[in-house]
């Protein structure tokens, strides 16, 4: 059996009194080239209900993603090959929506704040706990799930201006352009939508989005990665939609001043 202690891992499955979240078969792809912790992430989500598969190469990861995308990548940043913030940032240059749930030793701020805005929908330091880890993949899962099936009953189409999200589809249009959103992107875009011309906190959007609190250059690089994709044409333009509040936050719509 592996120690924990000596891969990374503040303990074992059995090591613990919490009770720990499972799966349902959902497929996930665990990246990472150290053997001892690959094997440990891998066996960990297996006795916890998930389809786990493992590669130590980042070209192969993308390779899987491209062809047969899982419903989660758990990754990695340090790679032989492609490193996992490359990863990241070509998932998202292609639209990808696989949720990606970084778990690296790298603990800098920077590090962090890159990963975060590279297109990871989440970020956790080695070592780490089981029900942490187990905790972080099912609010993932959960909420890729929300973005990926319809309500029972459609509600009406979000609208601001030009710009529509339809939670019936889980599909975001500016105009006659579809937009193509992470599971984190949408999050963001469905709470702006639904409080219009509202200014909204950092601490309110990482309680919405995340519901736990990270640095607040996190929410301004997932605010700038989905302004990107919303006004391409960037904040001067008079078509913009998302501005930002010196010293309050966030606001879709309304006059600009």
């Amino acid at each position: 059996m592996l120690d924990g202690h000596d891969r990374g891992v503040a303990q074992d499955p059995g090591a613990s009194d919490v009770t720990l979240i499972r799966g349902s078969g959902q497929r996930l792809l665990v990246v990472d080239d150290d053997p001892g912790m690959a094997e440990l992430l891998a066996t960990t989500l297996r006795l916890a209900g998930y389809d786990t598969s493992v590669t130590p190469s980042g070209a192969e990861a993308l390779r899987l993603c491209g062809q047969e995308p899982p419903d989660l990548l758990v990754l990695d940043l340090t790679l032989p090959d492609v490193d996992g913030l490359s990863i990241c940032r070509t998932l998202g240059e292609h639209g990808g929506t696989v949720p990606i749930l970084v778990v690296t030793a790298r603990d800098a701020v920077e590090d962090k704040i890159a990963g975060l805005a590279l297109g990871a929908d989440d970020y956790l330091v080695k070592p780490f706990s089981v029900p942490e880890v187990l905790a972080r993949v099912h609010a993932l899962l959960r909420r890729a799930r929300t973005v990926a099936e319809p309500p029972a009953e459609p509600p009406a189409t979000l609208r601001y201006a030009d710009l529509a999200l339809d939670e019936h589809r889980r599909q975001a249009r500016r105009g006659e352009r579809r937009i193509p959103l992470t599971p984190t992107e949408y999050k963001l875009l469905e709470y702006l939508l639904t409080h219009p011309e509202r200014v909204l906190s950092k601490d309110q959007i990482m309680d919405h989005v995340w519901e736990y609190r990270f640095r607040d250059q996190v929410v301004e690089k997932l605010v700038s990665r989905l302004r990107g994709k919303i006004d391409p044409a960037g904040p001067r333009d008079g078509s913009a939609l998302i501005h930002t509040v010196r010293g309050f936050g966030y606001r879709l719509g309304g006059r600009v001043r």
